[in-house]
């Protein structure tokens, strides 16, 4: 089966590309708020270990990826439970959760992205990380989003620049 995209490439209002992503999650938004701040959760699914630093202007401290420097990042918004911005490697990751029917929770994901050639790369990525976030809140054990050449990324690499998603950033473990 083909990979299938589920991310969205934009031109921001502010003229800015970026990628979006949503997913409906079976637990309240409190539980996925903490997918989105707790570090031991994020670990899990999240490129890097992430320690966040809840308040605006915040430091967010990145380490464990195997194809980045430990680095930080700055908390640009928060409004607990609801939505988390910062920045990391140039981009602005901006979470929003909002309540849907059944005690359900809606997150979208927009990864406001530096480069315009980076969109199919970091859309591949983040189809990789947010698989990885769906099985963890279905209660599966996962192994996390660096498990090997397993993960499908770049059938979905493919699939984004097949769909028109610009492309033609450097792929960190490729170089």
């Amino acid at each position: 089966m083909a990979a299938e995209p589920t991310g969205t490439y934009l031109t921001l209002d502010d003229g800015r590309p970026a990628v979006r992503f949503s997913r409906t999650y079976d637990h309240p938004v409190d539980r996925v708020w903490q997918f989105v701040t707790d570090p031991d959760e994020l670990e899990r699914w999240f490129p890097s270990r992430a320690e966040i630093e809840l308040r605006p202007g915040g430091t967010v401290r990145f380490s464990g990826d195997p194809y980045m420097a430990d680095s930080t990042g700055r908390v640009i918004a928060v409004d607990a439970p609801r939505h988390l911005s910062f920045e990391w490697g140039g981009d602005e990751l901006h979470f929003d959760l909002e309540e849907a029917e059944d005690k359900r929770t809606r997150l979208t994901l927009t990864n406001v992205l530096t480069a315009e050639d980076s969109a199919a790369r970091n859309g591949a990525g983040w189809e990789v990380c947010l698989t990885t976030l769906d099985a963890r809140a279905r209660g599966e054990q996962v192994a996390g989003p660096h498990a090997g050449s397993d993960a499908p990324w770049q059938e979905l690499y493919a699939a984004y620049v097949a769909a028109g998603v610009p492309s033609g950033a450097p792929v960190p473990g490729l170089e």
